[in-house]
């Protein structure tokens, strides 16, 4: 099962997002629930640092899927809207294919 946590602090604002595990749906190669999350994931990081210009720590172990950011000061307008359609994207996927293979966590920091 892949798990999301996305934490958020007191004024839910985003300070971290972290992705880990496989989802198990279906073999390597062939699993649609862990490439979707993946597309998801990696797209949304990248449009972070790329087209919105923000600066924030990343850890990855591929191997093991894992992927953690840590967004170190206030996010801009567009950079929540896009952390936002993300979870919109996840939790669609959630109730697609069901908690057994995806689940979306939200913590407060």
């Amino acid at each position: 099962m892949t798990k999301i946590v996305i934490c958020k602090d007191c004024n839910d604002a985003y300070r971290q997002l972290t992705c880990f595990g496989h989802a198990g749906f279906a073999k390597y190669g062939a699993d649609i629930v862990c490439a979707s999350v993946s597309v998801l994931v990696i797209n949304t990081i990248n449009a972070l640092e790329q087209l919105a210009g923000e600066v924030f720590e990343t850890s990855v172990d591929e191997e093991e899927g894992f992927i953690r950011c840590d967004f170190t000061g206030p996010l801009q307008e567009r950079s929540v809207f896009l952390l936002d359609a993300l979870v919109f994207g996840l939790q669609n996927i959630q109730k697609e294919y069901g908690k057994k293979y995806l689940q979306v966590k939200f913590e407060e920091v």
